[in-house]
């Protein structure tokens, strides 16, 4: 986690200062089935890094023992077009989407943040607090999920792996994040789930699970007091946690703040002072796919890992 938040936070930087080509996610949607696909290219021009990402979003895929997301990406070699590599992209968006909160509370949040409340019980949560913990020593950590089962699991999880901090397992999401000073959620959810009544106005806030049209999961009045920060603004406006609350006139372009990559690069302040409100509206770029999986690739060649494939054998010259 360590390594791939020091790529996905140069992918930031770089984007941040105009270098990268990273059309917005183009959809498939899948309505009879609730799913989605999305295609996600992109190229680092200055890293020369460029990769195309495959990857869906199943929230019913429990029922046939299948995991909500599935990826794959293929890393390219920019100078000649021919791919270096396909790899599994499951596991590399849990940790990069993980990383990019990472980078974002390093930027965002207060320093003595103390709790974390977590909303949301699944894989992507496991990473979010992998990833949040390499930035804030946290003391407590709060879990809600809708399925009492999955908060037991998870902190079943974490435990052993997290010496020194308490996990609780909140009854409801106000318990959650009452107290937090820093919230993730990270659920699928089309409705508001944390109200602006239970929170604290000087907290950090994640928002990772609306990461499609339609989908949102804070009360549009937090939004409305926050500085918020966008990994994309494109991409957000359509598919982050701000698409509905635009789409229903509650919030308009003006009233984000800015996007990550711009604080990265030095050219916006990030927290400002402690009193501060901030969300960070993540919807998962392509360049973090593009860093995290070349970071993958250079270290499987040094492991040996992985099966080598003549492409010659397989196209006609």
């Amino acid at each position: 986690m360590e390594e791939a938040i020091k790529v996905v936070e140069e992918a930031f930087k770089e984007k941040g200062l105009g270098k990268v080509q990273m059309p917005s996610k183009q959809y498939l949607f899948y309505k009879k089935y609730g799913g989605d696909l999305r295609v996600m290219p992109s190229y680092l021009e200055e890293l020369d890094i460029s990769a195309v990402k495959i990857v869906n979003s199943h929230p019913e895929n429990r029922k046939y023992n299948l995991p909500t997301v599935m990826a794959i990406i293929v890393l390219i070699e920019p100078k000649t077009g021919a791919p270096l590599a396909i790899m599994d992209g499951t596991w590399i968006t849990a940790i990069r989407t993980g990383a990019a909160s990472a980078v974002a509370t390093k930027y965002l949040a207060r320093k003595n943040s103390k709790i974390l409340g977590l909303i949301g019980a699944g894989a992507q949560a496991y990473t979010q607090l992998k990833g949040i913990s390499c930035i804030v020593d946290f003391k407590e950590v709060w879990v809600w999920s809708l399925k009492s089962d999955e908060i037991e699991k998870f902190i079943q999880r974490v435990e052993e792996e997290y010496p020194g901090k308490v996990f609780y397992a909140a009854k409801t999401i106000k318990d959650a994040v009452r107290n937090a000073d820093i919230i993730v959620t990270a659920t699928p959810s089309r409705k508001p789930l944390v109200d602006a009544e239970w929170i604290k106005g000087d907290i950090h806030i994640n928002a990772i699970g609306a990461d499609a049209p339609g989908k949102q999961e804070l009360d549009p009045r937090i939004l409305k007091k926050a500085k918020i920060v966008v990994d994309d603004l494109n991409q957000s406006c359509h598919g982050g946690e701000v698409n509905v609350p635009l789409a229903q006139g509650l919030l308009k372009i003006e009233d984000i703040y800015g996007e990550l990559g711009e604080i990265v690069a030095g050219k916006k302040v990030g927290r400002a002072s402690d009193d501060e409100l901030t969300v960070f509206v993540s919807t998962g770029l392509a360049i973090q796919d593009a860093v995290t999986a070349n970071l993958v690739y250079r270290k499987a060649l040094k492991s040996g890992i992985g099966k080598l494939v003549d492409i010659k054998e397989f196209l006609s010259f």
